[in-house]
């Protein structure tokens, strides 16, 4: 099973969308491993977009993610990364389908509700630095009417 760093942006807490955007992964079948509610320090927002520090949208975007609280997961499932970046649709709002969550609720790329790995390698790294305690080890007893075993 692979895993994913997913989190709701401060658009999204405040909108009432927290719900929402659980229910849709599990509703897929995916299992919740790891949440947290928490407000980003600056720092650790620094460290979480270092790989965009030389975009001029770098400030704004840090500024955003600490503006308000997050909520930080970690899902786990067959293909969760590539299949968890098509249930967020497109960065650019008037890109991402409908039945995304960008398409559903996103109008700005600026607040487009909700990050999410864009690789297994980034999401390696996103899970590592966000939930550096780990991770909860269960599976549901759902798991055969999900998966072939």
């Amino acid at each position: 099973m692979e895993s994913t760093f997913i989190m709701i942006k401060p658009d999204g807490v405040q909108r009432g969308l927290i719900g929402e955007i659980i229910s849709r992964f599990e509703k897929k079948g995916f299992y919740l491993k790891a949440m947290k509610f928490i407000t980003v320090e600056r720092s650790f927002a620094e460290k979480h977009y270092a790989d965009l520090a030389t975009k001029p949208f770098f400030g704004g975007l840090v500024e955003y993610i600490i503006s308000g609280p997050v909520v930080a997961m970690v899902w786990e499932g067959k293909d969760v990364v590539a299949t968890g970046r098509r249930i967020i649709g497109a960065t650019r709002p008037w890109e991402a389908l409908p039945g995304t969550i960008r398409g559903d609720y996103a109008v700005e790329v600026g607040r487009n509700v909700i990050h999410g790995s864009d690789a297994v390698e980034s999401a390696h790294k996103e899970i590592a630095l966000w939930f550096p305690e780990g991770v909860s080890e269960w599976k549901s007893q759902m798991h055969p009417w999900i998966y072939e075993v």
